[in-house]
């Protein structure tokens, strides 16, 4: 879902992946094949995170078919590996694996982004500040959405760290939790990012999988982000925003909520 209008605002809302079976009957038909998951998608968004590349980098034919069977406008946004954000130990070695195979985005002008989440382990010292550099200088030109879990990142001198580095925060909505990031409308370089990973406090530290993000917001409690959502608009006339809470289909509602949220309240007109 995007908006464009004669002010150059550009909003883009999707959902963090999309090749879930149980968003049968709920979303996709239900005897749609997976093969056609990605198209029937983008009939409805024109964003999506693919996650599926933090487990396991695909080759570049699978990119490839992704580029194909999407509208020539449509925008991926690229979780990096595993091996990148939470093992970083061989950083060179995956990101190069996953740059390779993502050139058929590059060919079809279709990669917007990569995205980095970075795990509560993560911490705020002098390492992992030049960690971060580095690996902003091995992807080059292609804007690194980082996003944080542990609270320590919101020391006053982070957003320009980032900023003068060339690295691009990621807001988030996730459980009021000791430790955990609140609410912001911070913006380091464009565009703007936000994800939703729902509320789920009693599932999120537990280690049960998926479970931490099955949570359906309110409409009211989306509504809670208007400001800091006008608030990043100030700062970028582009921003994307995520819907992570993806079980039972809950994601694809609270994206067209935020739809709605958006349309009535700050007058954006999504296109679909």
């Amino acid at each position: 879902m995007s908006e464009k209008n004669p002010l150059q605002i550009d909003v883009k809302i999707g959902t963090s992946g999309y090749s879930y079976d149980d968003w049968r009957d709920l979303f996709y038909p239900s005897e749609l094949p997976k093969a056609q998951m990605l198209n029937f998608y983008s009939q409805f968004f024109s964003t999506v995170e693919i996650n599926s590349s933090y487990y396991h980098i695909p080759d570049r034919y699978v990119f490839q078919r992704m580029a194909e069977k999407t509208p020539p406008d449509f925008e991926f946004i690229v979780k990096v590996n595993q091996e990148t954000t939470h093992r970083r130990l061989e950083n060179k070695e995956a990101l190069s694996k996953l740059l390779e195979s993502l050139k058929p985005m590059f060919e079809y002008k279709k990669l917007h982004g990569l995205l980095a989440q970075f795990p509560y382990s993560f911490h705020n010292n002098e390492k992992n500040r030049r960690y971060l550099v580095e690996t902003k200088r091995l992807v080059g030109d292609i804007p690194l959405f980082v996003e944080f879990r542990n609270d320590g990142w919101l020391k006053t001198q982070i957003p320009p760290f980032l900023a003068e580095n060339g690295l691009c925060y990621v807001n988030v909505d996730e459980p009021e939790l000791k430790g955990l990031i609140p609410p912001q409308a911070t913006v380091t370089n464009p565009p703007g990012y936000i994800r939703f990973h729902g509320r789920n406090e009693e599932a999120w530290w537990d280690g049960r999988g998926s479970e931490r993000y099955n949570y359906e917001y309110s409409k009211e409690e989306l509504k809670e982000w208007l400001n800091n959502i006008s608030q990043i608009l100030k700062k970028s006339p582009k921003v994307y925003i995520f819907f992570n809470n993806h079980p039972q289909g809950k994601a694809i509602k609270n994206a067209r909520d935020m739809m709605e949220i958006l349309s009535s309240q700050l007058q954006i007109h999504f296109e679909k």
